[in-house]
């Protein structure tokens, strides 16, 4: 029962980072969005910066669980099971940049799916052959080894845009027209090196997944994630005064301070539905985080299509997206430009999970 209802409060934790992902990244217009809902322009960390390396820490907690049937150790049928798991997202993921043009010269090579595959892919197989205590000495080593090399990777401005070592990298390797180029420069957020220390949030929930498991009271369980949680987010603070919080360069200070947030809010939810026992709020949530690729996938995919795909005629001759005039024609119309955007990303939140609701009832779980 106790696992079980783990298990609940964590399709929770990664239902509730669904459909945040889904608020953030669906807006009506870019042009009108509220500043939370925006990530941080360089240093900093918004609400909408903890999306990903919340869910990064999910993956590293449900690798504890999913691989309790292996004794949580190597083996050939568990080194299998994660590079099947690592190429597919990475093909999924890279498929989703080349939908709809197949546009093979200037295709991106890196994104969200591939980073959570390396990421994934190395981690698991990091904690499945370590113990804990060796974990904890791997884990110091990537985000000191990480923090040297942009420190002395770079001559002038380690952590600036222009100058910092993870660009160079990923400019060398795949080439300025197969990188990300929204910052106004080829620059990639999900770069290669970058992904480094996002093996270290993997790691983190693969503690937090053990510190859950180790004991059997719901009291203890949640005490000890939060002082874990608390000590990773002053550890993080601390460290962004040389090292600053950054999401884009996945610094190692916003490592342990996203991850220890993550921590504190599992913590919360383990206590309200699982001591407590308010769970009927969270059913919606449960939906979402039963299938959770496959909505990032399937959300990805109709983004795509309704702005590339659908073209509809305007009176003056124009065509606009479809995506365009929804919100220009239909929400911006209901409650105006920025409560208008907000209206959209809400109004796909509840469609979406009109989808995962259907899945569950007919239990339909898309697995890799």
């Amino acid at each position: 029962m106790l696992s079980s209802n783990r298990l609940i409060s964590l399709d929770v934790l990664r239902g509730i980072t669904i459909s945040f992902m889904i608020l953030v990244n669906t807006p009506g217009s870019w042009s009108y969005v509220y500043a939370p809902l925006r990530h941080a322009e360089w240093h900093g960390c918004t609400p909408t910066d903890l999306v990903f390396p919340f869910f990064l820490c999910i993956v590293g907690i449900s690798v504890w669980f999913s691989f309790s049937k292996y004794a949580i150790k190597i083996s050939k049928v568990s080194v299998l099971k994660i590079l099947k798991r690592t190429v597919i997202i990475f093909l999924l993921g890279f498929l989703l940049n080349l939908f709809p043009f197949f546009d093979f010269e200037n295709v991106r090579i890196m994104g969200v799916l591939q980073r959570i595959a390396i990421a994934y892919g190395v981690g698991a197989i990091l904690c499945l052959s370590f113990k804990r205590s060796n974990l904890l000495i791997i884990l110091g080593a990537i985000l000191l080894g990480y923090w040297a090399l942009l420190f002395f990777g770079s001559e002038s401005g380690p952590y600036t845009l222009h100058e910092n070592v993870v660009r160079k990298f990923d400019l060398f390797l795949f080439g300025s027209h197969h990188i990300y180029g929204g910052f106004g420069i080829p620059f990639d957020p999900e770069g290669l090196l970058s992904t480094i220390p996002a093996v270290g949030t993997v790691i983190i929930g693969f503690l937090i997944g053990h510190v859950v498991s180790e004991v059997q009271s719901l009291v203890v369980k949640v005490r000890k994630l939060l002082m874990f949680g608390f000590l990773l987010v002053f550890l993080g603070s601390v460290w962004r005064f040389v090292f600053p919080i950054n999401k884009a360069l996945w610094t190692s200070s916003y490592v342990l301070f996203t991850s220890g947030l993550c921590a504190i809010l599992f913590a919360v939810l383990i206590f309200i539905i699982d001591l407590k026992g308010f769970s009927t709020w969270s059913k919606p949530f449960v939906h979402f985080g039963t299938n959770p690729l496959f909505i990032f996938v399937f959300s990805g995919l109709y983004v795509k299509s309704i702005n590339y795909l659908i073209k509809i005629p305007m009176p003056s001759g124009e065509e606009v997206s479809g995506y365009k005039y929804l919100f220009n024609n239909v929400f911006s119309q209901i409650a105006g430009n920025l409560n208008g955007s907000l209206l959209f990303a809400l109004t796909h939140i509840v469609v979406f999970w009109s989808i995962c609701y259907l899945l569950y009832g007919n239990k339909v779980f898309v697995k890799i």
